[in-house]
């Protein structure tokens, strides 16, 4: 019972990213080999975030919400940002288009982001005796990081990919991108600031990456439109 209670939390939370690989054009067009550098990329720029946690966040002693901690744990945020600028403006890719790219870039992204957070404590937790939500609500998280993390890759590809964008439209793109950049300071005072439960977190997660995969979509496709 508890490796089929591991199994189920494992293909919740991995099991969109291949859904998602093989339901696309991705799979057609041969984009793995970009999802795998995108995900190295994101393994290094999650070992410079740790050590710049390392280095300017103090230890604190009680799990309450500290502005300043939380102001600066979102500037070093924004290291992924770097990343994928870097994932997406400096690897070599197969000749895809910009929308295969970010797409590709964003599932690479995401997945490492869900192995390295997420499968340790899978193994570790949700094989133990007693039967806890906590690892569903996990991959339920991971599926809204997923598309969190694509909404971001097209924003990026938008800021620094398409040059002939519409200039109406350039604030709300940062503005979008900054949103998404910062949910993990957004959700850490959800609960530590507000008090908010697990689930009620994970949905407001789930709802928030909706909402901006949809405003992403509408601004990709308005930037894809010629100019008059």
């Amino acid at each position: 019972m508890t490796i089929f209670h591991f199994f189920n939390c494992a293909i919740l939370t991995f099991g969109p990213h291949a859904v998602y690989y093989s339901a696309t054009p991705l799979s057609e067009y041969d984009t793995i080999g970009t999802s795998i550098k995108a995900a190295v990329v994101y393994l290094v720029t999650a070992l410079v975030k740790l050590v710049c946690l390392a280095t300017f966040l103090k230890v604190s002693e009680s799990d309450s919400f500290d502005p300043y901690q939380e102001l600066l744990k979102a500037l070093i945020g924004f290291v992924d940002v770097a990343g994928l600028y870097f994932a997406l403006t400096r690897l070599t890719h197969r000749n895809i288009s910009q929308n295969h790219k970010f797409q590709a870039v964003g599932l690479g992204w995401a997945f490492a982001d869900s192995v390295l957070h997420r499968l340790a404590p899978l193994w570790v937790g949700a094989r133990g005796l007693e039967f806890t939500w906590d690892y569903i609500f996990q991959g339920l998280e991971a599926n809204a990081n997923l598309v969190l993390s694509i909404s971001l890759a097209a924003l990026g590809s938008l800021m620094w990919l398409r040059k002939n964008k519409p200039k109406t439209l350039i604030p709300i793109i940062y503005a979008c991108a900054g949103i998404v950049a910062t949910m993990p300071s957004i959700t850490s005072y959800l609960k530590l600031g507000l008090g908010w439960h697990l689930p009620k977190v994970v949905g407001f997660e789930l709802f928030t990456s909706l909402v901006m995969a949809f405003i992403s979509w509408q601004l990709f496709s308005a930037c894809q439109r010629p100019s008059n």
